[in-house]
């Protein structure tokens, strides 16, 4: 495992990925694991990369890989690279133990990493040996696609016990076929200011708390006076954070086709804004607040977020870009649920690995997926200040003994995930669900339509996406 002294580093680093956007789809490419910065040259000058890298190795086989006395190149496809420092963390970590293989990452760029990934791999001439999937939709393509090989066969003969993906896993199924393991995943919690519930009189919020709950410790902390205001809650304007906390029952999902298990948080949430509580969603979207800057300023007590805004927070304070006497002294508890869910159940988006199709060293690149997803890729992604699919002990230790890391027990605690339910399952039709619950999740929000009209039109228009 790296030096703590080099987590910092690696920390300050990882901000760039964190405020930029998604890298699994959150139902509708709205958080985020990675980098959106465009880089259309790149995917082109990476492809030709590749290519020349190909030209110039000798044929690559299982049978060379598998030969101490040679070397084999394993071409893995990535976005981001220089600024997203587990890529290369994860690579040199491999072939340190791994001395006979050689890892050329080529990076496609993060803004249309899933389409041009599927043009990449669409003839039989592809390099790939290993690519990343940054989200369900692409997912869902290069699997109709026949781009990319199920691993259960590999699972099972290797022993990967799937049960440390605690269900995410189960949620990427398709036909009984497993096509990826995850590597990364970024779960929700809730983020709250100490010193707004300090100076309320009013306890932290805990570990254990029903949305109800929740929505009632915000009201006790609000204060709507003028020129001093503070919001109870704040919800970014993506749908994922209203809509999907319905799906926290693992009973509900968005692939459903039928949505008024979303209804009684829409109403919550509108019902807030109307009380003040939160901002409202028009306000957001007109003064294009980013939620980081919503919970930087200092007037915010609560807010719902996935865990890569941890990193963001610990840098920028450390850098002073955010002012520790507004944010500084802040916290993290466990997702709230609904009542009769287990506490820990939360939303999450995962990134995974795949073999390709086209790979000639199949077993050598079944061998980095098993490593980066497993235990050993675990520690690697935790040391650069980034969650990894596998939650272990140690990996739990990694984290919360970065420079920054708040050391109560809640937010320790906090870490540990009973239930991970994907914003975005697999499904055939899932691209087509997402943008029509995007656009009625902006009406309802926005005030153009009611919660029940809304609703009626997500199951009215998804309803023949899901028979199909």
């Amino acid at each position: 495992m790296l030096k703590k002294k080099l987590l910092s580093v690696l920390l300050a680093t990882t901000m760039v990925a964190s405020l930029a956007g998604c890298g699994g789809d959150t139902g509708s490419s709205e958080t985020a694991p990675a980098t959106e910065a465009p880089a259309t040259e790149a995917a082109d000058s990476g492809a030709d990369e590749a290519a020349d890298t190909s030209d110039a190795e000798p044929e690559k086989t299982d049978e060379t890989a598998d030969a101490s006395s040679d070397k084999t190149t394993l071409t893995w496809a990535i976005w981001d690279k220089e600024s997203t420092p587990y890529w290369t963390a994860m690579a040199d970590a491999y072939m340190e133990a791994n001395p006979n293989v050689t890892i050329d990452m080529v990076d496609l760029g993060s803004s249309d990493y899933m389409t041009v990934l599927a043009t990449e791999l669409s003839g039989d001439g592809s390099d790939f040996d290993v690519v990343t999937i940054k989200d369900v939709p692409g997912y869902a393509t290069l699997v109709q696609k026949n781009a990319i090989v199920a691993l259960d066969d590999k699972i099972s003969a290797d022993g990967v016990d799937l049960s440390l993906y605690n269900g995410a896993t189960d949620q990427v199924t398709v036909d009984g076929k497993l096509y990826e393991l995850p590597f990364r995943n970024d779960f929700w919690v809730l983020y709250y200011n100490k010193d707004i519930f300090d100076k309320a009189g009013v306890e932290y919020p805990s570990n254990d708390m029903t949305w109800e709950e929740y929505d009632k410790l915000a009201r006790s902390v609000t204060d709507t006076t003028f020129g001093s205001q503070v919001y109870g809650s704040h919800y970014h304007t993506w749908r994922s954070t209203v809509g999907l906390i319905g799906c926290l029952d693992g009973k509900h999902s968005i692939i459903d086709g039928e949505y008024s298990f979303m209804k009684p948080y829409y109403e919550m949430v509108l019902n807030q804004e109307k009380d003040g509580v939160c901002r409202s969603y028009s306000d957001l979207k007109t003064e294009e607040l980013h939620y980081s800057a919503a919970f930087s300023s200092g007037d915010t007590a609560m807010m719902n977020m996935g865990s890569w805004y941890i990193s963001t927070l610990i840098s920028n304070l450390a850098s002073g870009e955010y002012d520790s006497s507004l944010c500084g002294n802040w916290g993290i508890v466990k997702y709230p649920h609904a009542d009769g869910v287990e506490a820990g159940s939360t939303l999450g988006t995962i990134t995974g690995l795949s073999v390709t199709s086209a790979t000639d060293i199949p077993d050598q690149a079944w061998d980095f997926v098993r490593w980066a997803s497993g235990k050993e890729g675990a520690e690697v992604m935790a040391s650069t200040g980034n969650f990894p699919a596998i939650m272990t002990d140690e990996v739990v230790n990694t984290i919360k003994s970065l420079d920054g890391f708040p050391q109560d027990e809640n937010s320790i605690e906090a870490l540990n995930v009973s239930n991970l339910y994907l914003e975005v399952p697999y499904a055939e039709n899932v691209s087509e669900i997402n943008s029509v619950l995007d656009t009625y999740h902006s009406m309802i929000m926005g005030g153009e339509i009611s919660v029940d009209d809304g609703i009626s039109k997500m199951n009215e228009e998804i309803a023949p996406l899901v028979s199909k």
